[in-house]
């Protein structure tokens, strides 16, 4: 029985890990991931439980310096983050140096007085004995309640932070449903599969400028072999990204979306026809209306 709750937020550079380290403690994929920076653009519920205690996760996107208004808005989420929370997890990666993001996030902490605990994530891609500078590090910039070195991809010292989070909680009701793992619509979460899949599939700095929107999300079917059609709107900001998208004989769109729909039948657990297209918005990153239309708004 759920007597407790946790709000806890995690932060930090861009492509530090937050999104696995959410899918890890979940046990479910409620945020994309990919090798590229800036994935993640709206905050994320995470939601699961541990013992008596509820804990909600905000993953946050990546902090970084805005180049357009979507930039903005992504640091506004972050820092908006950190205030009315149990705790904040800061995640860095293993190097003995508190850059300058790292800096701006933890006066942010500092300013909101919420409890800290720094998360030095993929120590699978480093000797063990290397984390311990980084550790003397940030244990002289800041004073965090703990330090705790994982690799989010390994599920390396993930259930370490278990009993660290439950330790923030306050006597509350449950506030997400038994199986809820997280906040999205499913529309939401079928959409940003599809996202997921153009960072991946595309280079540079097209995948970035790319929107989807899903325009059909029905169910037909019995309730035994239920199918699924759904439709999207890939949206790019130039000409020649749409080609590059939809590729020769259309061989890019095709890979993205059978790559899509798999990821979406398994969240799903149905059959599903998904039919792509891809269309032009020029500069939608920096158009107030083009944004709330994608559902970048606070």
């Amino acid at each position: 029985m759920i007597t407790k709750t946790a709000m806890i937020s995690i932060v930090g550079r861009a492509n530090v890990g937050k999104s696995t380290l959410t899918n890890a403690l979940t046990g479910d994929k409620v945020a994309i991931v990919s090798p590229k920076p800036q994935t993640t653009r709206n905050r994320i519920f995470g939601v699961f439980s541990h013992d008596d205690t509820q804990i909600v996760l905000l993953d946050t996107p990546g902090f970084h310096k805005a180049q357009t208004r979507l930039g903005e808005y992504m640091v506004g989420v972050v820092r908006d983050s950190v205030a009315d929370v149990d705790c904040v997890l800061l995640m860095v990666e293993p190097v003995d140096n508190v850059g300058t993001q790292e800096e701006m996030l933890i006066e942010h902490i500092k300013a909101s007085g919420v409890p800290s605990i720094l998360v030095i994530n993929k120590i699978d891609t480093v000797r063990f004995d290397l984390t311990l500078p980084v550790i003397e590090t940030y244990s002289k910039h800041y004073g965090f309640d703990a330090i705790l070195p994982i690799s989010a991809r390994k599920n390396l010292g993930v259930s370490e932070l278990l009993p660290m989070l439950t330790g923030y909680a306050k006597p509350g009701p449950q506030l997400f449903p038994d199986g809820m793992t997280t906040d999205q619509p499913e529309r939401q979460i079928v959409a940003e599969i599809i996202r997921e899949k153009l960072l991946i599939c595309l280079d540079k700095e097209i995948p970035h400028g790319t929107a989807v929107e899903i325009t059909e999300f029905s169910e037909r079917g019995d309730e035994d072999s239920p199918i699924i059609d759904v439709d999207a709107t890939i949206y790019c900001e130039k000409q020649s990204h749409k080609g590059m998208i939809i590729g020769k004989n259309g061989a890019m769109l095709k890979k993205i979306g059978q790559y899509a729909r798999e990821d979406i039948e398994r969240f799903m657990g149905a059959k599903v026809f998904l039919q792509t297209w891809v269309k032009v918005k020029e500069n939608w990153r920096d158009s107030r209306s083009m944004m709330k239309n994608f559902g970048y708004t606070k």
